[in-house]
């Protein structure tokens, strides 16, 4: 499935929380919606734990 086609379920995903459920659904959506995206780029590999723990003295780039 094309992004663009992932970003339009998204969107209308989103719209729907937020014409229906209110603001607060709205908010819930976008958050699992993160959640999903991040646990879904973990188990494709693009990303590691270490990503988000690295110390502050630690500036790779």
């Amino acid at each position: 499935m094309h992004l663009a086609v992932i970003g339009m379920i998204a969107g209308m995903a989103l719209g729907f929380a937020g014409y229906f459920g209110g603001f607060g659904a709205f908010l819930l959506v976008a958050a699992l919606g993160a959640v999903g995206f991040v646990a879904g780029r973990f188990l494709e590999g693009d990303l590691e734990p270490g990503d988000f723990f690295r110390t502050r003295g630690d500036r790779r780039r």
